[in-house]
């Protein structure tokens, strides 16, 4: 139990400083002001097709400007040391994930948020408002209750017909994605957003249900292939939503899709519980967490409140 407490606070704690490090680096490689240009959206930008909106680039058109700023960046060392965070926090979470229950780690991933907004206030000297030092200490009282609260993951797996469940809905969700990019509209930040949470969540459940890692059986199952599909899809749906929509909608549509359904599942099909019948303490600790998550949601792209500021 401690060390799976340990391992999601971690896997917290390194994203949310990657995220800030990446800006860093970003920012060091465009000299001044953030690496991305007019096309990452912001809470107060104009909505995609208003009069005020630049003309659309169409979606399979290449922007050069895009990725000259990562190759650009890619030469900076805190946007280096950045990704190798991101990396160390997914191995984080996988240890989490074998001994918590979903509802906890999900959680915890998505305090990570906190970390980034108080990292960017300190090294990207960004102001956060009141309300947002609110949502850092709701994250942080909601951490500590589910940390209280949290009983033993549950031993359901599922059986087959949820191991190959995981991967059917994985492929629907890229499916999924790919409608929004095609006819999302001025949705379709916020859609994507969600589709992402719902990807990054198949990827907790399908972890837990994942049987031993020998190679042979990993190849015929199904859930392994879940993971990578989904994490994959997840980052990429994610990405192209901050780049062409509002920042704050999609990260708050992430959140939302990201803890709420591997919860569920975890309750209900996989058996995890509370300790000492203290759920309705577990319920509120995961809502304050979740809440705060969402009042720092302007900061799951450190470069756009950086630039604002």
């Amino acid at each position: 139990m401690v060390i799976g407490l340990l391992s999601a606070l971690l896997a917290a704690l390194l994203t949310g400083s990657a995220t800030v490090l990446q800006a860093l680096g970003a920012r060091r490689a465009a000299g001044t002001g953030p690496a991305r240009g007019p096309a990452t959206g912001s809470a107060t930008d104009p909505a995609p097709g208003s009069a005020t909106d630049p003309a659309p680039v169409p979606a399979t058109a290449p922007d050069a400007g895009e990725a000259a700023a990562l190759a650009g960046a890619l030469r900076q060392w805190p946007f280096l040391v950045g990704v190798g965070m991101d990396m160390c926090g997914f191995a984080a979470e996988l240890v989490a994930l074998e001994r918590l229950p979903l509802y906890v780690v999900e959680a915890a991933l998505a305090s990570a948020l906190a970390v980034t907004a108080v990292g960017a206030a300190r090294v990207l000297r960004v102001r956060l408002r009141r309300s947002e030092w609110a949502g850092v200490a709701a994250v942080c009282t909601g951490l500590l209750l589910l940390a209280l609260t949290a009983g033993r993951n549950g031993h359901g797996t599922g059986g087959d017909v949820l191991r190959l469940g995981v991967l059917l809905i994985t492929a629907a969700l890229l499916g999924a994605g790919w409608a929004v990019v095609r006819y999302g509209g001025t949705r379709r930040a916020p859609l994507l957003g969600l589709v992402a949470g719902l990807q990054f969540g198949v990827v907790g459940v399908a972890v837990r249900v994942l049987p031993e890692p020998r190679l042979p059986q990993l190849l015929t199952e199904p859930s392994a292939y879940a993971v990578a599909v989904a994490g994959i899809g997840g980052f990429a749906a994610l990405t192209w939503a901050m780049q062409h929509g509002s920042v704050t909608s999609a990260t708050a549509a992430m959140v939302l899709g990201e803890t709420l359904g591997p919860a569920v599942v975890g309750v209900l099909v996989l058996g995890d519980r509370t300790r000492h019948d203290l759920t309705p303490v577990a319920v509120l600790g995961f809502a304050a967490a979740v809440a705060g998550a969402l009042t720092l949601a302007r900061f799951g792209d450190a470069e756009q409140p950086a630039g604002a500021a």
